[in-house]
């Protein structure tokens, strides 16, 4: 049974764990590559909240999937993003353009598969957030 519901308190939820989202994304740039952008913290916070609410929306699916729609949702938007701030504007925030398969520069095979593992995090996190914040208790428990 789904306990999630769009409130005003859902709302602020959410934008808090893609804060927190954001800035663990852009922690996990710093410590790969040694830098990252702002954007990064925007495009790693949505992509986060996505991934958390496969979880809400299609009543728990199962974990792979989650995974695997998970990756979809950060190439996606990872090209989209990538179109926009390193084609469209030039600021150059990565490329991929040495790595093979890739798109215009822009996504890879092999980063879509370092997402597949990053969704199995982000499920997780997400989840425990929501199960912490409702002091431990399971959405069936918390509606009783």
């Amino acid at each position: 049974m789904r306990c999630r519901s769009i409130t005003a308190r859902s709302l602020a939820l959410h934008s808090g764990m893609a804060v927190l989202g954001g800035l663990a994304y852009m922690g996990i740039e710093l410590l790969w590559r040694g830098r990252t952008h702002w954007t990064m913290g925007v495009l790693g916070g949505v992509c986060f909240v996505l991934i958390g609410l496969l979880d809400e929306v299609q009543e728990h699916p199962p974990l792979p999937l989650q995974m695997l729609q998970g990756a979809a949702i950060v190439t996606g938007l990872e090209l989209l993003v990538g179109l926009v701030v390193n084609r469209w504007l030039g600021w150059g925030v990565w490329d991929y353009s040495d790595m093979p398969c890739n798109l215009w520069g822009q996504v890879c095979p092999q980063f879509s598969a370092a997402w597949f593992g990053l969704s199995f995090v982000a499920v997780k996190v997400e989840n425990l957030l929501h199960w912490l914040l409702k002091g431990g208790k399971s959405c069936e428990n918390s509606e009783k």
